[in-house]
């Protein structure tokens, strides 16, 4: 079998040492918008020529010509490809080893573990102060209620910022969509649970003094010890759990609610003198160590995570742009340089938050996943544009200076527990998964979804990384309601392009419709939690 060799996307760890990689980007792919002197990029390219060999685009529902007749990537109009036509295995046999994500399976429930144990023991200490016959009455029950419910309030507040710390540890350990979604039911449990404390307390109190719950509020706020603080605590807690709901976080600019959302922190330095002047269980021999270290912890972790990391991460490597290509309609790529590269403990499928310092951009910070597996030379992300900010950053020069934050997330090849993978994307998803392509094990199946031909992108890259890994990539391309992309992710239509899913490790990325739909076909077909591997468009 002949194999093409793209020297601009061979293998991304194997590049030789050549200064001038990035000479021959600059003058025919640079993207044209807001400068008129720059070429515009073509909706579609009838023919792409890469060395001595000579590719034309194919027409909607034909494979895609390479010079051998058993093509590694072809359109699929329905998803019924007979389970022979893979031919699986002529080429690089599967190895029989073990998967790397086997070690790591356990990390998920050893921290619910710890996460209930430190639960438990925040109501262990109301449990042991109470004495018996302390609840008598609907007044004490009420108290004892709320004493409760602020205990495991100050407990999840402690839990949600360690969360949010972005310390390197927790991300390569439970992984940033578990933590993500841990985040948003935590964060409404803590509402919930602090909500229940005022109304607890107040009510309780009102009973034991013979007076109206508003008039005894009233009271609590104005004579109890740093009681002023903890309610304007609790209405940021109350403003911040408002504008996270789905429905009003889409209306409002992804910028604008990531500054509101920080004034979270707010909420810890104004609450913790409450718990500390008026918690009945915040003090006592046990008491008095335990939650004094669960926040020096917690500010250690955010210290470290949101201050010392990153100054590290950027005075060590001093990432700049190098390079901006175009890629497609409406998609672009940004090659970035940087000192000891080698260094930087990234790998494919994981994203990183980088702030590209621009006179409009520089106080803005965006996740963007690595579109090609980290090399010494440089890191290449890939933009779909989707507002003012991706639009503006189509037309940065080279030498642009970024600070950068991570890397984040699971959604690597360690985490694979099976010999074999799927992996489904769609859209601009499909730029983790042409890096991690480049990790994956023979016999890996790539589905690329795409409602247009020219949305396509990295199609040449695709198809010489699958003749090289033995892979194999199909296209589904279409509006939701023809008929590939509505049999796609049936249980009849995904079995049929891989008969042997469920012995898979499936990688999803994609728009979170995309994902869903995917999740609830894969589970039809009996593919285990723990061979699926998420990385929707949710940070």
């Amino acid at each position: 079998m002949r194999t093409l060799t793209i020297p601009a996307f061979r293998d991304q760890r194997e590049l030789p040492d050549d200064d001038g990689y990035f000479s021959g980007l600059r003058a025919d792919a640079r993207p044209s918008w807001d400068n008129p002197s720059m070429p515009s990029w073509p909706e579609s390219q009838e023919q792409q020529q890469y060395g001595q060999q000579q590719y034309a685009q194919p027409q909607y529902g034909q494979p895609y010509a390479t010079p051998d007749n058993y093509p590694r990537g072809e359109f699929a109009e329905v998803s019924m490809t007979d389970a022979t036509g893979w031919k699986a295995g002529t080429g690089v046999p599967v190895q029989d080893e073990r998967p790397p994500g086997e070690s790591t399976s356990g990390n998920r429930l050893f921290t619910v573990l710890l996460f209930f144990s430190g639960l438990g023991t925040s109501i262990a200490l109301w449990l042991f102060n109470t004495q018996p016959g302390a609840i008598s009455n609907t007044a004490t029950m009420m108290i004892a209620a709320g004493r409760v419910t602020g205990l495991i309030g100050g407990y999840l507040l402690f839990i949600q910022l360690l969360m949010m710390s972005r310390v390197s540890w927790l991300e390569e350990w439970v992984g940033s969509r578990d933590l993500l979604r841990w985040h948003r039911w935590l964060g409404t449990s803590l509402l919930t649970f602090v909500v229940a404390h005022v109304v607890f307390i107040v009510y309780g109190y009102a009973l034991t003094a013979g007076t109206g719950v508003v008039e005894q509020g009233w009271t609590v706020i104005t004579t109890f010890p740093e009681m002023i603080s903890a309610t304007i605590a609790t209405g940021l807690l109350v403003f911040i759990s408002m504008i996270s709901i789905r429905a009003v976080r889409s209306v409002l600019n992804y910028e604008l609610w990531h500054l509101i959302h920080l004034t979270s922190y707010g909420i810890l330095l104004l609450g913790y003198g409450h718990q500390i002047a008026a918690g009945a269980d915040m003090n006592g021999r046990f008491a008095s160590v335990f939650w004094p270290a669960l926040g020096c912890i917690t500010i250690a972790a955010l210290f470290w995570g949101r201050v010392v990391e990153p100054l590290w991460l950027n005075s060590r490597h001093r990432f700049t742009v190098a390079e901006v290509v175009g890629e497609g309609a409406n998609t672009f790529s940004i090659y970035i340089e940087g000192k000891r590269l080698d260094k930087l403990p990234v790998q494919a499928g994981q994203f990183m938050r980088w702030r590209f310092l621009t006179a409009n951009g520089w106080w803005q910070s965006h996740p963007f996943s690595l579109s090609a597996a980290p090399n010494p030379k440089w890191l290449r992300l890939t933009v779909t544009i989707a507002g003012g900010h991706t639009r503006k950053l189509a037309t940065m020069r080279p030498g642009t200076p970024i600070w950068a934050e991570g890397p984040f997330g699971t959604f690597t090849a360690e985490r694979r527990t099976r010999r074999r993978a799927l992996l489904i994307a769609g859209g601009s998803g499909i730029a983790p998964i042409r890096a991690l392509l480049e990790d994956m094990p023979a016999d890996t199946i790539v589905i690329y979804r795409a409602s247009r031909p020219d949305e396509l992108v990295f199609r040449t890259e695709l198809e010489e990384l699958a003749e090289e890994r033995d892979a194999w990539v199909r296209y589904i391309v279409g509006g939701r309601n023809d008929p590939g992309p509505r049999r796609l992710f049936t249980p009849e239509g995904l079995r049929g392009l891989v008969p042997d899913v469920n012995r898979r490790d499936v990688y999803l990325c994609g728009p979170p419709g995309l994902v869903n739909a995917a999740v609830d076909t894969l589970k039809e077909l009996d593919v285990p939690d723990s061979q699926l591997h998420l990385d929707p468009f949710e940070f």
